[in-house]
C-alpha cells in the first residue's frame, strides 16, 4: 500500500530523534560562572578559612549558587556572572598570599545526563571567553643548552681517547677547553672537529696551559633558534592538546614570540603552570668519591632541600628520550611514573646502567624561572624592567641500580598523585628546546561572549521564525511537517555537535542560521512536486508518492553539491572558517534526514493508507 512505513522504520526514525533530544539536552544548561580556590602547594583550605570566604561574600551581596571540593580545591558557584570578577577580588584579598583565585566556568549538567556521556558543545574564544598568553622564547638560552648537550659529547669523546682537558667555559655563542699542553689541544681538535663541524675553531696559549676555543657560526646559530621556535611550537601544542581544549590557538609571532589562545579557560593559573612548565629531566649516574671535583655537581633533592648528592655533570639521556609516560602507583600506593624511552634513549640507557649495577642515578628535576626586577637609570631617571633568568635543579629520585635498564622504566619518590601526574604530562608533550616566559597575557571575560551569543540566538530565532512562517502560509498542513522536521533538524544538528566535541564559534552560529533556511529547500522541492502531481490529475496517495520519489534526485544532487564546498572550506580553512564549514556539513546532513524521512514519516502516520480527497498543501 502507497505511504506506509513498516514499523522497524519508524522505530529508527524515533530512536535517533530521542538520542538527538537527549544529547541536545546538555545545552540548555549552560555552566555557572564560579572562583575556584586553592594554594600554590595544591593544598586545600580549611572550613575557616572557607567560612571567612562566604561571609565576605555575603557582605558585599554577592549571592553563591554552591560551594563544593574538587580534589584539593573548592569551587564557589555564582549566580551573576557579573558579580564573578567581584568575588575574585574579594577572595584574593580575603585569602594570604599562599591562596590560588581564578576564575572559572563549572559545568552544570545534571548527573543523570553525564553518565550517559551527554556534554554541552564548546564554546569558542569569540563566544565563551578564554586566555590570551604572548610567550617569548628566550633564545640566548637555547644557544647555551646546545651548547651545553655539545660539551658533554665532546668531555665524553676526550675520555674515550684519553685526553686530559682541565676545564670547560661556556660564553654566549662559544665553548672552550683547557689543556695542559699544545699537544692534547691539537690532538682534541683534530678529534672534535670531525664530529662537530659547525663550529669556527681557534687556538689561544698562556703560560699555564693551551685552550680550544669553538664558536658557533652564524648559521648554526640561525638554524638553532629556528628550531628552538619550532620545537616549542609543538610542545606547546601537544601540552595544549593534553588539557582538552577545544580549538586553541598556538601560533608564532614573530621572530621570537608565540601566541596561544585557549577557549572557555578561566583558570589562569592552572594554564600558565602547564603551558609555561619548562621542566625537564635529566638521569645521572651518582658520582664516586675520587672522581674530580670538575666533573661532578651537588644538587638538592627538590622536595628536600636540607638533603643533597653529587652527581657528575655527564647526562645518560634527558627528558627528549622519553616515548610515552604514564601516571600509576607503586606496590606501597605511592605515586610514580612509567616511562618508555625511544630507541636512542634506550640504548644509552641500557649501556650506562648495565656497567654500573650497585651504583645510584639519580633523577635531576629541571626548570627554568625568571625574576623581574626593576632598574632605574641615574642619568635620565628612567625606570625599565630587567629579567633575570636563572635555572633551579632538584632532585626527586636516587635509586640504586638493582640491574640492567631497557626501554621501560619508573620513576618513585613523588609526594603526590597530582606532582606524578603533571610531570607524567610533560614528559608526554615534550620538554621546551627553549625557555619561555610571559610577555603578556589577558583573560577574556565571558561578557563579551555573551552579547556574541545572544545576537547568535537572535538571529537564529529570527531566521527560524521567518522560515516557519512562509512554511506555514505556502504549504498549510504539510506547512507544519516542514516546520516539526525543522525543529528537529536543529536539535539533531546540536547533538551531533556535542557529541563530535565540535567548539560552536560566531561564524558556527553562521552556519547554524544558513542551514536553518537551507533544510526547508528539500521540503519546498517535495511539496511542490506533489502540487505538481496533483495538477496533472494524480490521486492524492498517489501524488504523495511520486512528490517524494520524484524529488529525491534533486534533493541528493543539491546537497551533495554543497557538503563537497564545505569539505573544501574545512580543508583549506583555519578558524573560523573550518568552525563554518563544520556546522554546515553537519546540517546538511541532519537536514536531508530530517526532510526525507523525518517529514515522510509524519506524512505516512497523517495520510497513509487512508481515503483522502484533498491534501491541504
Amino acid at each position: 500500500m502507497l505511504n506506509r512505513y513498516p514499523l522497524w522504520k519508524y522505530l529508527i526514525i524515533l530512536v535517533v530523534l530521542l538520542a538527538g533530544l537527549i544529547y541536545s539536552l546538555p545545552n540548555l544548561f549552560p555552566a555557572d560562572p564560579a572562583v575556584q580556590i586553592g594554594t600554590q602547594a595544591n593544598g586545600a583550605l580549611s572550613e575557616r578559612q572557607l567560612e571567612r570566604i562566604t561571609t565576605a561574600l555575603d557582605d558585599q551581596n554577592i549571592a553563591v549558587k554552591n560551594v563544593e571540593q574538587q580534589n584539593d580545591q573548592w569551587l564557589l558557584r555564582l549566580k551573576n556572572a557579573d558579580d564573578q570578577l567581584r568575588a575574585r577580588d574579594i577572595i584574593s584579598a580575603t585569602l594570604d598570599d599562599d591562596a590560588t583565585v581564578a576564575l572559572n566556568l563549572a559545568e552544570a549538567t545534571p548527573a543523570w545526563l553525564s553518565a550517559l556521556n551527554a556534554s554541552p558543545m564548546s564554546l569558542g574564544l569569540d563566544l565563551r571567553g578564554g586566555v590570551h598568553f604572548l610567550l617569548e622564547v628566550d633564545m640566548d638560552a637555547a644557544l647555551t643548552q646546545r651548547l651545553e648537550v655539545n660539551a658533554s659529547a665532546m668531555r665524553e669523546l676526550l675520555r674515550d681517547e684519553r685526553i686530559r682537558y682541565r676545564n670547560t667555559e661556556i660564553d654566549e655563542r662559544s665553548l672552550s677547553l683547557e689543556f695542559t699542553n699544545a699537544d692534547d689541544r691539537d690532538a682534541a681538535r683534530s678529534l672534535i672537529r670531525r664530529d662537530f663541524p659547525d663550529f669556527d675553531y681557534t687556538t689561544e696559549s698562556d703560560g699555564r696551559g693551551a685552550r680550544l676555543v669553538m664558536t658557533l657560526t652564524d648559521q648554526n646559530v640561525s638554524e638553532i633558534q629556528d628550531y628552538a621556535i619550532n620545537q616549542n611550537l609543538t610542545t606547546l601544542r601537544n601540552r595544549v592538546n593534553e588539557l582538552g581544549v577545544s580549538e586553541p590557538k598556538v601560533q608564532r609571532q614573530g621572530p621570537n614570540r608565540i601566541v596561544v589562545e585557549l577557549p572557555g579557560v578561566q583558570d589562569t593559573t592552572a594554564a600558565k603552570r602547564i603551558v609555561g612548565a619548562t621542566a625537564n629531566l635529566e638521569f645521572r649516574l651518582e658520582a664516586r668519591g675520587d672522581t674530580p671535583e670538575r666533573e661532578t655537581e651537588t644538587i638538592d633533592f627538590r622536595n628536600d632541600p636540607a638533603r643533597d648528592a653529587t652527581v657528575l655533570r655527564d647526562v645518560i639521556i634527558t627528558g627528549d628520550s622519553v616515548s610515552s609516560a604514564s601516571q600509576s602507583f607503586d606496590e606501597n600506593g605511592g605515586a610514580q611514573v612509567s616511562i618508555n624511552l625511544d630507541g636512542t634513549g634506550g640504548t644509552l640507557m641500557n649501556r650506562a646502567t648495565r656497567t654500573n649495577i650497585g651504583r645510584n642515578m639519580a633523577v635531576v628535576f629541571i626548570e627554568h624561572k625568571s625574576e623581574d626586577h626593576e632598574v632605574t637609570d641615574p642619568d635620565t631617571g628612567e625606570v625599565t624592567t630587567v629579567r633575570d633568568p636563572y635555572v633551579e635543579r632538584g632532585i626527586i629520585s636516587l635509586a640504586t641500580i638493582q640491574s640492567a635498564f631497557g626501554n621501560s622504566f619508573r620513576i618513585t619518590g613523588l609526594d603526590s598523585s597530582s606532582e606524578s601526574s603533571e610531570l607524567a604530562l610533560l614528559l608526554r608533550s615534550g620538554s621546551l628546546a627553549a625557555p619561555i616566559y610571559f610577555a603578556q597575557e589577558r583573560t577574556i571575560g565571558p561578557s563579551l561572549g555573551q552579547k556574541n551569543i545572544e545576537r547568535g540566538l537572535l538571529s537564529v530565532e529570527l531566521g527560524l521564525l521567518l522560515v516557519v512562517a512562509f512554511m506555514f502560509l505556502r504549504y498549510k498542513v504539510f506547512g507544519i511537517f516542514a516546520n516539526i522536521a525543522l525543529a528537529f533538524n536543529l536539535t539533531l544538528l546540536v547533538a551531533v555537535m556535542s557529541l563530535l566535541g565540535a567548539t560552536l564559534t560566531l561564524p558556527g552560529i553562521a552556519g547554524i542560521v544558513l542551514t536553518l533556511g537551507m533544510a526547508v529547500d528539500a521540503n519546498v522541492l517535495i511539496f511542490e512536486r506533489i502540487r505538481e502531481e496533483l495538477r496533472n490529475g494524480l490521486s492524492a496517495q498517489q501524488a504523495i508518492h511520486a512528490g517524494y520519489e520524484r524529488a529525491f534526485t534533486s534533493i541528493i544532487d543539491a546537497n551533495i553539491t554543497t557538503l563537497l564546498v564545505a569539505v573544501i572550506l574545512f580543508s583549506i580553512g583555519t578558524g573560523p572558517v573550518k568552525g563554518f564549514a563544520v556546522t554546515l556539513s553537519i546540517g546538511i546532513l541532519t537536514s536531508m534526514f530530517t526532510a526525507l524521512l523525518v517529514s515522510r514519516a509524519m506524512v505516512n502516520l497523517t495520510y497513509g493508507g487512508k481515503p483522502v480527497k484533498k491534501l491541504w498543501i
